[in-house]
Parts: C-alpha cells; sequence; structure tokens
C-alpha cells in the first residue's frame, strides 16, 4: 500500500486552516485531481461526516465516497475513502507554527482487485498526485489568507 506525505505551511490560524481542509466539500477547490465534491449530509462536521468526489483517474471521472472517522479540532481530521477500485485513508494533522499553521497530509491508498498488482509500478504516479494535491491546498490557503487580510 503506498503511503504519501506531504507537510505545507500556511499564514491562516489553525482553527480556520483545519475547517477548511476537513470539510471535503472544498476538496475540489484545492485538488485538481477532484472534478467535484459534495457534502452527502448535514449537521455539524464531525465523526460519520460524507462526502462525494468525483476524482478523476485516467481520463475519466470516478465516484469515490469519504467519512469522516476521526475528528479532533483543530488537531486532526482522518478521512476514509472508497469506490472505482480504491480505498484510501487521509490522515490530516494541523499544529500551530508561528502566526499561522503547519499541516501533515498522510495518505495511504490501496488498489482493489487486479489493479492491486500494479501497485508497485504506480509510485511516481501517487507521488505526483500527492504534490499535486498539496499544491493546490497551499494556493487555496493562500488564496483564503489574502482574502483574510484584505
Amino acid at each position: 500500500m503506498p503511503r504519501l506525505r506531504e507537510q505545507l505551511q500556511t499564514s491562516l490560524p489553525v482553527e480556520e486552516t483545519f475547517a477548511f481542509v476537513a470539510d471535503f466539500a472544498n476538496a475540489s477547490t484545492w485538488d485538481p485531481g477532484v472534478a467535484t465534491a459534495e457534502r452527502l449530509d448535514s449537521g455539524p462536521l464531525g465523526v460519520g461526516a460524507r462526502f462525494r468526489l468525483g476524482v478523476r483517474m485516467r481520463g475519466r471521472v470516478a465516484p469515490m465516497e469519504y467519512r469522516i472517522t476521526t475528528f479532533d479540532p483543530p488537531r486532526r481530521v482522518v478521512l476514509t475513502g472508497e469506490g472505482s477500485g480504491v480505498n484510501a485513508i487521509d490522515d490530516i494533522r494541523f499544529e500551530p507554527s508561528g502566526s499561522g499553521t503547519r499541516i501533515e497530509y498522510v495518505a495511504d491508498i490501496q488498489l482493489q482487485g487486479l489493479a492491486r498488482l500494479l501497485t508497485p509500478f504506480l509510485g511516481g504516479t501517487f507521488a505526483k498526485i500527492a504534490s499535486d494535491a498539496v499544491g493546490g491546498m497551499q494556493r487555496g490557503l493562500d488564496d483564503l489568507a489574502r482574502k483574510r487580510s484584505a
């Protein structure tokens, strides 16, 4: 199972950063690999909240459903995703750093079925997906920080 680990820094306070990232309905605004994102339930964000994402895979958009399994604001959120032959666990940790927030994003991805046999050959592909997602998250958080200070 590939494990992707990325870190980034934002000038936003930890509470605001957590609120934006933990709400996976925002994923399509920061992750270029996500075409669509929506919350499937209502009420306060927390354990059990569900999201449907349309994930770009091999030239098509494939559905994945994520559920929050750990919710510890503003320090940690864990989302478990399933769909289109992929299982994922996204473990995102937040900590105050200077006047902003440091984020550590760890994703464990497991291919299902016959695609599982390709896992050893897809390390570079998974690394690019992670790098693109974190770059998009950085831009999204930077945009929020600019709007906040304007």
